[in-house]
């Protein structure tokens, strides 16, 4: 495991190295990443509304999701959250370079700083595998949703995680990684209604140990039958 630290917050993280942070800023990471992420979920909302009045990203990084959610679901409040200090301000730099309005809010997402049933729509992006307390978390998600409110849960599974160039590349606390079927173990126990229909499982040329190399260049195909490295998902807080 990489030895998690304490911000001022007192919540224990893993915090990125220098090529992750890099990676975070550039084009590969929003359109290839962070984009396609996005149109995959946006697909699997259940009659989706037109606009969502308050709308979350937790774990917003460096802030390229936030003009995209912001036209994508119109929301009356628009809220970023990280618990990384430098992050959060580039991110209002980005917000403001895009003329978005958003209320930044330093934080953990095992601790959301926000009201019970508060929230419309929660996007949670390559955010989860950085937590140490993920139940937590995800408890929290649904105490923060509306009845009615959806997640939008995107995220990389252990095998991918515990890939090779991962570790050489990336830091994260690798003991608590999981595989497909126990983030959506997960997700079901917290009390979220989750669908067949709203999942999906891309297997994106960056999520491969071969970087898509192999499909790409020898025109050899991915087996049928594999562990999966990616999971989108949305979640739904049941009307009681």
């Amino acid at each position: 495991m990489n030895t998690p630290v304490h911000n001022n917050i007192s919540e224990p993280y893993v915090p990125e190295t220098a090529f992750g942070k890099w990676f975070l800023r550039t084009n590969i990471w929003t359109q290839q990443v962070l984009e396609r992420a996005i149109c995959d979920v946006e697909r699997l909302i259940p009659e989706r509304h037109r606009s969502y009045e308050t709308v979350v990203d937790v774990g917003c990084g460096y802030g390229r999701s936030l003009k995209k959610l912001n036209e994508r679901f119109l929301p009356q409040q628009l809220i970023a959250m990280d618990i990384d200090p430098e992050m959060l301000e580039f991110a209002a730099k980005e917000a403001k370079r895009n003329n978005v309005k958003v209320d930044f809010i330093q934080g953990s997402s095992s601790a959301l700083r926000l009201e019970d049933d508060s929230v419309d729509l929660l996007f949670c992006h390559q955010t989860f595998h950085h937590l140490i307390e993920q139940e937590q978390a995800i408890n929290e998600f649904y105490r923060v949703l509306k009845p009615g409110g959806i997640l939008l849960f995107a995220e990389s599974t252990r095998r991918y995680i515990h890939s090779w160039i991962i570790k050489l590349l990336f830091r994260h606390p690798m003991e608590v990684q999981k595989t497909a079927s126990q983030y959506l173990a997960v997700i079901n126990k917290a009390g979220f209604h989750l669908s067949d229909d709203a999942i999906s499982y891309p297997y994106l040329w960056w999520s491969r140990e071969d970087l898509g190399i192999m499909q790409n260049w020898f025109g050899i195909q991915p087996k049928a039958e594999r562990e999966e490295t990616l999971v989108n998902l949305v979640a739904i807080k049941p009307i009681l």
